[in-house]
């Protein structure tokens, strides 16, 4: 039996695309939550061209990543990606990063499905043998999310964020293939 890797019943993985991912990440920068939990920087707007030259950037400097747009499968909506880069190759290792811009689409299991998905891809297709990342300790929504697809603690940057003058730690979660594997 073929699974399909690319659709679940919610989203959709379509190809990256530095101008359409841009544009979106432009509007999605202007929502200061969504940056706080997208990235360390300090939240704040970027216009699209600026977008579009990090995107375009980022699949120059790592061309063995493999980044997707998320789409809703009911509206052909792109919500927001999901990828996996820092390939490890000799190690089978990769990070995994997901966004969901819109805010309507938080918290209703789209991006769990986006992660679910990458997940497929990387230890399926890739053949990656541990998928790690980073998340904000603050953001208590994701590592729920994180931790239900099988994903553990695996250290913690002490104090590394300042938001809203208090010090917040980021933590590194990682998964392997037979904790995948065994959850399937």
């Amino acid at each position: 039996m073929v699974v399909s890797i690319f659709r679940g019943e919610w989203v959709r993985l379509v190809a990256a695309d530095a101008g359409t991912d841009g544009r979106l990440m432009a509007k999605w920068s202007q929502d200061s939550e969504f940056r706080r939990l997208f990235d360390t920087m300090a939240a704040q707007p970027m216009g699209a061209k600026a977008w579009m030259e990090a995107f375009a950037g980022d699949m120059e400097s790592d061309p063995s990543a493999a980044i997707f747009g998320v789409c809703t499968v009911a509206e052909d909506r792109r919500i927001g990606f999901v990828g996996l880069n820092g390939m490890g190759w000799t190690h089978g290792n990769g990070w995994l990063t997901v966004a969901i811009g819109e805010r309507e689409f938080w918290g209703r299991g789209f991006g769990s499905e986006a992660v679910e998905l990458i997940l497929h891809y990387g230890f399926a297709e890739l053949n990656l043998h541990r998928v790690s990342l980073t998340v904000f300790e603050y953001n208590e929504r994701a590592i729920h999310s994180y931790e239900k697809r099988g994903f553990v603690v695996e250290g913690r940057a002490r104090e590394h964020l300042n938001r809203d003058r208090r010090r917040w730690d980021m933590l590194y979660m990682g998964l392997l293939k037979d904790e995948w594997d065994a959850r399937r």
